[in-house]
């Protein structure tokens, strides 16, 4: 059933098993998880089931490290739905490896491996229209006419594969599947203010819950879980503040640090052999919904030259004055290599493909490192219903740079060694490694804030996604990634919402 928070009386108390905080897409899922059970089940949405500027200015806050691409209540949204409502459908899963301690990437290392993630990986594909769970180049290159790898060095790079949702938009395909479960009580415009524990914060007793037309709702469930997005999931925890001034599960002063994006940019201009194969990397190119691949180092080359993970896709066309203006500054200069005698050499660069070539934009898909001093922090400021801003402080360090610079070059080496193409770094990748160009951008991919570790000096949640010392507090969504990885975070926050549901079944 849904229910319109301001319609409630002032006082309301709501009672249920399970208490879901944020309608996105780890909430919805976690939802339809719980969906025709014995269960009681609260859903707590703070905006509507449309967008609207007066919710999204709940999401302001201030910009304070790294240039951020976006005001940040124009990064997420703030409706039933959430940020599917504005997602292009890309999903792949992370790797093997960015859930191992990698030595050379400080804070790196998941509590679990990829394969305890890959049932609910698998499980996750329906939620977003997807078919089979199958990411290997090989077997679409098998099945799919046209699919042909590129010819690159096994060793070095390998074809990441991508499937692509239509998008699913969730707001719109799990609306009403909600609205008429028995067992779901949907409440719209009920935003939730504070988390309120027992006196040790061992346990919480319930959640404050404010409406824009003065209304104070209180709900208490016998577990509780926040997926509210990464910056609101650590805003939601550090306000809540009165029993304890850092903040609920706080303890140690992780809540909010750890904060990550990718990097999508573009880093580079590829020409390349027309006879060359291109379909399985063209991906969405015209719409369709075809898989589609991205050239990625393998596991030993980022061991090799201690970098981090990454990929890069491939775009028809050149970055010029036309095409691109973020890339403007830096058509003037070029850096090129090819392969002589085993080491570099600069290229004259083409203003336009010769013959027998075709050109295409590199844009990064890649890997921020784990970094505490990256993180979301309170403002003085407070929004209409008197809650902290909060303010992010983006920080990246040299490995982030080093490691798509890096990437390139290699992948320059490769294309020269083959004699099938040649590589264009864009000269702001051999600045210093400290500097990043005024273009600097990412996906929208906020993770990290509340990350899961077995320690709790460096994690907030455990293995289990359960806050550390507080049993029936727990948290979905990306900002419980311990990593980020090179793939887009929303297939992967799907399995790990999925995977909370089972053991909150367990424990209620």
């Amino acid at each position: 059933m849904h229910t319109d928070a301001r319609t409630l009386e002032n006082n309301t108390l709501i009672e249920a098993d399970l208490c879901i905080i944020g309608a996105g897409a780890a909430g919805i899922c976690m939802a339809m998880e719980w969906k025709d059970t014995a269960h009681k089940v609260v859903l707590l949405e703070g905006g509507g089931f449309d967008p609207s500027f007066e919710m999204q200015q709940f999401y302001c806050g201030e910009s304070l490290g790294a240039p951020y691409q976006v005001p940040l209540e124009f990064a997420r949204l703030h409706y039933f739905g959430g940020t599917t409502g504005h997602w292009a459908g890309w999903c792949s899963p992370l790797d093997p490896i960015d859930f191992e301690k990698r030595d050379w990437i400080p804070y790196s290392g998941w509590p679990f491996k990829k394969k305890a993630l890959d049932p609910f990986y698998a499980r996750a594909h329906p939620y977003v229209e997807l078919g089979p769970y199958e990411y290997d180049a090989v077997h679409y290159e098998a099945t799919l006419e046209g699919f042909e790898r590129l010819p690159l060095d096994s060793e070095v790079f390998w074809t990441k594969m991508w499937q692509f949702s239509p998008p699913t938009r969730f707001g719109v395909k799990y609306r009403d599947p909600i609205k008429k479960a028995d067992n779901i009580r949907l409440l719209t415009h009920a935003r939730a203010t504070e988390v309120k524990a027992n006196d040790t914060v061992s346990s919480i007793e319930e959640i404050e819950v404010q409406t824009l037309n003065d209304k104070t709702h209180r709900v208490r469930a016998k577990h509780y879980v926040l997926a509210c997005g990464a910056i609101q999931n650590a805003r939601l925890l550090l306000a809540s503040n009165k029993q304890n001034k850092a903040g609920v599960g706080n303890d140690n002063d992780v809540v909010g640090r750890f904060f990550m994006e990718h990097f999508e940019m573009g880093g580079a201009q590829l020409l390349l052999r027309e006879q060359s194969p291109m379909k399985m990397y063209l991906g969405r190119m015209g719409g369709g919904l075809l898989p589609g691949g991205e050239l990625a180092v393998t596991d030993l080359v980022q061991e090799k030259h201690q970098i981090l993970n990454g990929t890069a896709s491939l775009r028809p066309g050149m970055f010029d004055k036309k095409l691109t203006s973020f890339f403007e500054r830096f058509t003037e200069r070029k850096r090129v290599w090819e392969m002589e005698d085993g080491g570099r050499r600069p290229l004259v660069f083409p203003a336009a493909p010769p013959e027998g070539y075709k050109a295409f934009k590199l844009h990064s898909r890649a890997e921020q490192a784990p970094n505490p001093h990256s993180r979301v922090e309170l403002s003085e400021e407070v929004d209409a219903m008197g809650m902290p801003l909060a303010n992010l402080h983006w920080q990246l360090c040299e490995l982030d740079k080093r490691s798509i610079r890096i990437f390139y070059e290699l992948l320059g080496q490769e294309m020269g060694r083959l004699d099938i193409g040649r590589i264009q770094l864009l000269d702001w990748l051999f600045d210093d490694d400290h500097n990043w160009p005024s273009f600097l951008g990412g996906g929208f991919h906020h993770m990290g804030t509340t990350r899961m570790h077995d320690d709790p000096k460096q994690g907030v949640l455990d293995t289990n996604s359960t806050v550390h010392g507080i049993h029936n507090l727990h948290v979905a969504g990306s900002s419980t990634f311990t990593t980020a990885g090179a793939a887009n975070p929303t297939l992967t926050l799907l399995a790990l919402a999925i995977r909370l549901a089972d053991h909150l079944k367990s424990k209620v």
